[in-house]
């Protein structure tokens, strides 16, 4: 399989569709654990907030992967990633994007593709070229922005 052919595979439709959903999932996760642990049940805040930092991060990162691909409006790129914060405001936010046709298409800076403008766009095309390079250090980013926001502690302190 030629590597247009496997980028053919995760379109940025299926790309974002898949980390909208992720990130509502782990939205439930982490809810269900803060309710779990006010009723003294179990402590699973942890290992729920954890996960759900991480496909946030995931999610943000596709997110502008897609963004950018799409040749979305500020106000748009923008929106979808403040919709992150928001409990299960992602799922509704992607099939509203994808209604509108806005998640269309394959990667347009693929090989044998449009030729990249500016410099976000020549980052983009490198990664469309060297997948497998770049899944490797966008998991390694993403684990290091990880750990980090887990040594520098949660985002509230506790009462």
């Amino acid at each position: 399989m030629t590597p247009t052919k496997k980028l053919r595979i995760v379109s940025p439709r299926m790309l974002f569709r898949i980390f909208a959903i992720a990130e509502m999932f782990t939205w439930a996760g982490l809810i269900t654990a803060l309710i779990l642990r006010a009723f003294d049940v179990a402590n699973l805040v942890p290992i729920a907030g954890g996960i759900h930092g991480f496909v946030f991060l995931c999610y943000s990162a596709s997110t502008i992967f897609v963004w950018v691909n799409q040749r979305w409006r500020l106000r748009l790129g923008l929106t979808g990633l403040l919709l992150a914060i928001v409990p299960f405001a992602t799922v509704p936010f992607e099939i509203i994007v994808d209604r509108k046709g806005l998640l269309a298409g394959n990667w347009r800076l693929a090989p044998g593709g449009e030729a990249p403008h500016g410099f976000i766009e020549h980052v983009q095309a490198w990664v469309l070229r060297h997948l497998f390079v770049s899944i490797i250090l966008l998991v390694l980013l993403v684990t290091a922005l990880f750990i980090t926001l887990l040594w520098l502690g949660p985002p509230l302190p506790r009462a």
